[in-house]
Parts: C-alpha cells; structure tokens; sequence
C-alpha cells in the first residue's frame, strides 16, 4: 500500500465568484472543473489547479455564503502552501501581491524552503514556499525524520530582522505571472493543528504510513513543535505538517468550521484496490471510516486525524476529463448523472460565474 502524496484541500468560500476572481485571476491558476457539492447540491464545489487538475494541484471550494467565519485551532488546518521554483519567483510574487494591494509577509527562510504568507479574500492562509534546498540541508536522506532538528536561532521570530526582510522584493512591478512564477506545479505542503503530535505520527506513519522527514519546532513560536511528513523522500507536493498546540494553554483552541477554513484535506492513492486496503487497515485500528463515495472524478473515503480533522483519500482517476474535454474545463457547470434530471432547479439556484483570463505572461 501506498500514498502518492497530497490529492487536493477543500476549503469553504462565502463568494464563489470573489473565489474565482482570486484563485484565478490573481494567482494565475485554472478553473478546472465548476460542479455543485455533491452532498449539498444547492452549492458550488469549484476546482482550481493545472491545465487538467492533476492530482497534488487541486485546491477546491464549497460556496456556503451563509456559513460564519471560521478560525484555526486544534482538529483543523493552519494553512497551505503552493510551490514555486525559486527565490527569484518567490519575490516576484511578493511584488505582484503587494502591488495589488494584499498584505504579505516574508520572504523568510525555513531552512529547507523560502516562503511568504498572505490571505485569501476569505481569509484563508495562502504560503507560496520555493522548491528547495530540501530536507537533506541538516540530515542525511537515510536519515530523515530519526533525531529533532531545531530551527537554526537566526530564523526564528525574535532573533530574525524584521524589518529587512519586509523590505525585500523584487525590484520592478509584476504585472503578469512569468513562467518562472507559476503555481502549478501545485501543493508544496499543507500544515495542520495537533493537540498531541506523537499521536497524529501514529496515525500519519502508523497507520497511513507517511514517513517522518523532520522533527523540528515552529520558527514562529519554537516552544511548539512542527513535524513533518512525507510519500518516499518527503518530496514538495507529497508533505503534510503538524504544529503542536497544547489544549490547555489559554491561546490554543479548537477549530472553528467556517468560510476561510479547511473543511477535509486528501491523500491520493494510486487506485480503488489500495483504497480498500487503507479502509480495511483504518477500521482495524479503530478509526471511524465511511463507505466509498463516488466523486466522478475519483473515488473516495473519508476518516478522522486523532484530533477530528476530515481527511480523505482519493484515487488517482479517472480525472476531470472524464466529462469535459482539455479545452473546456470548467466552462459549463458539471453534474453527475444522478443529479442531471435535477439541472434545471440546480442551475436557477446558483448564481452564474465569470472567469477570466488570468494574466499569464507566454512562456
């Protein structure tokens, strides 16, 4: 059995199209699929990702405008991150975002990446973290994830210089995503909230067996700790981190479910064979898992972090070509064929989207 890496996050927008004003527009990525969630057909479920929505690139939304704002905290998501190449797109990004008029912090060295923070329309924590240089910059690859790495003392948040690293970016203004910006390589990680960390290792290598690739602390708050896991060598696009929050500290909280939160994060398994082999494998070691879920465009079931938070995991096909072709993508709205004699009504409820070019420099 294995996990291929990150299949897709699913987070709760209150405007679908603000959503897809944002996610393509402003960060260049594609509208790749426009249905309704499945199990709330009066709602948008909106895909964004690369040109077909390869596993690993997919970042979906339910439109539920009456939802209240939600928060982080233990049981949900703290963030994601979408890769770039390099610093040099790294800055670039900063420039265009901050140029459109969106708060950002950083760039900030991670040690194994470079990485700025902003916010979605809703709220939602955004990181765009380059590929490297990787785990290997403190441990050999035999290695990964056996002894806890401290973050170096330079990099953490008091003894970093603040105010130099908000003064950089890229020289000149950004107007359109160059090559070397683009997001569509994907997902680099996404990072969640655990109230015991050695217990989300046994969930994470015990039982979905990820591997460990670091045990360090937050550089934002180093009496935390952050532990990382990954598919094989913890390659961008396969990692899920943890931080710790200790439930009886004051501060820490649990999560609230609203818009600008995760509702569930996915694991991609390369088929239906190994997804009934991972179910079995859940339910043996006591986990609450649901049945297979016919999505269309792969198959899924859905399970509990040890702290609650939805995580799923999902094939790998047949994909969103399946109903639509390349060139289409996302265009008209998408139904599965049990709710095709329902099209009319689920049209007249939901308000029509605009998508527009993102601004796309060629390559």
């Amino acid at each position: 059995m294995t996990v291929q890496g990150l299949h897709h996050i699913t987070l709760v927008s209150a405007d679908a199209q603000r959503t897809v004003d944002f996610y393509t527009g402003v960060l260049g990525l594609r509208l790749v699929k426009k249905t309704v969630n499945f199990d709330d057909p009066g709602s948008y479920h909106l895909y964004f990702g690369d040109e077909i929505g390869r596993p690993g690139t997919a970042v979906t939304f339910f439109e539920w405008p009456h939802a209240p704002k939600g928060r982080p905290g233990i049981g949900g998501t703290h963030h994601f991150a979408l890769i770039v190449k390099d610093s040099d797109g790294l800055l670039k990004w900063k420039r265009r975002l901050t140029d459109l008029g969106l708060a950002v912090t950083g760039p900030y060295d991670r040690h194994y990446f470079q990485s700025i923070y902003f916010r979605d329309p809703d709220g939602v924590i955004l990181e765009i973290a380059t590929q490297g240089p990787g785990w290997t910059i403190d441990e050999a690859p035999d290695k990964l994830g056996t002894e806890h790495r401290p973050p170096p003392a330079g990099l953490t948040i008091n003894h970093r210089d603040e105010a130099r690293i908000q003064a950089e970016t890229w020289p000149e203004p950004v107007p359109a995503i160059t090559p070397e910006m683009a997001l569509s390589q994907g997902m680099h990680h996404i990072s969640a909230i655990s109230s015991n960390i050695q217990r989300t290792h046994d969930f994470l290598s015990g039982v979905l067996e990820l591997r460990r690739v670091k045990m360090s602390a937050n550089f934002d708050d180093p009496s935390s700790a952050h532990w990382y896991w990954g598919s094989g060598d913890g390659r961008p696009g396969t990692v899920i981190t943890y931080f710790e929050h200790d439930p009886a500290r004051a501060r820490y909280h649990r999560v609230q479910m609203g818009t600008g939160q995760t509702h569930h994060f996915a694991f991609g398994v390369p088929d239906e064979a190994t997804q009934l082999q991972f179910r079995d494998r859940l339910i043996r070691a006591g986990y609450r898992v649901s049945p297979v879920m016919e999505r269309v465009y792969f198959k899924s079931i859905y399970t509990n972090d040890p702290d609650g938070h939805i995580v799923e995991l999902a094939t790998a096909g047949p994909g969103f070509l399946v109903d639509e072709d390349r060139e289409s993508l996302g265009r008209g709205l998408a139904l599965p064929s049990w709710l095709e004699p329902h099209r009319a009504e689920i049209e007249q409820a939901l308000a029509p989207l605009t998508v527009k070019a993102p601004a796309l420099e060629a390559a």
